[in-house]
């Protein structure tokens, strides 16, 4: 009897603790922690991207220390991820790709020359059909560039910093793709 008293007491710890190392954010669940080729990088904050009424799906930022500095997020050359837990059924993959390069364009002010075969790279990554319930992990990794994942798998990387500032820049910069989203991200 003791034992067994004992065995569900663990059980609920184990429970309660596994709970509350996620975060809803819309109708979407994500992880406290994240880790990339052995990198842990903590959550920092998230928000949901909408447009018009439809909530098409929820961001998250993770740092390797928090932050609520937009530019200094943006132009570190550190480990930093985003994750994008697709929750509208309205997203499709030409929409997904028409909102990239509106993205580009806006983080840029425009001045996408010197990147553009990168944003074609980044662009094909979501060439496939994409479903309510994906998640995208964009993930910068320091020395080797943008590793994108498509629900667990690798789809592609793409070296350079500044592709990483002006992909970070969609969400982050003076003219993210959506304000609130940001200032969820910033832990504001």
């Amino acid at each position: 009897m003791k034992k067994t008293i004992f065995a569900f007491i663990a059980f609920l710890i184990v429970g309660v603790s596994s709970v509350s190392a996620q975060i809803e954010v819309g109708s979407a669940t994500l992880p406290e922690s994240v880790t990339f080729e052995s990198q842990k990088l903590i959550y920092n904050g998230a928000g949901v991207r909408k447009k018009a009424w439809f909530k098409l799906y929820s961001g998250g930022l993770y740092l390797q220390q928090k932050s609520s500095d937009a530019y200094s997020i943006m132009n570190a050359d550190e480990t930093m991820a985003i994750k994008l837990h697709i929750t509208s059924r309205l997203i499709s993959s030409k929409k997904m790709i028409n909102a990239v390069d509106e993205g580009f364009e806006n983080s840029t002010n425009g001045n996408t020359a010197a990147i553009a075969n990168k944003i074609e790279t980044f662009k094909g990554f979501f060439s496939d059909e994409i479903n309510d319930g994906d998640i995208f992990d964009i993930v910068y990794i320091k020395d080797k560039g943008v590793v994108v994942y498509k629900n667990g798998t690798k789809k592609g990387t793409i070296a350079g910093l500044e592709f990483k500032k002006a992909l970070f820049g969609i969400w982050l910069s003076n003219k993210p793709a959506d304000n609130r989203l940001k200032e969820g991200m910033l832990g504001n």
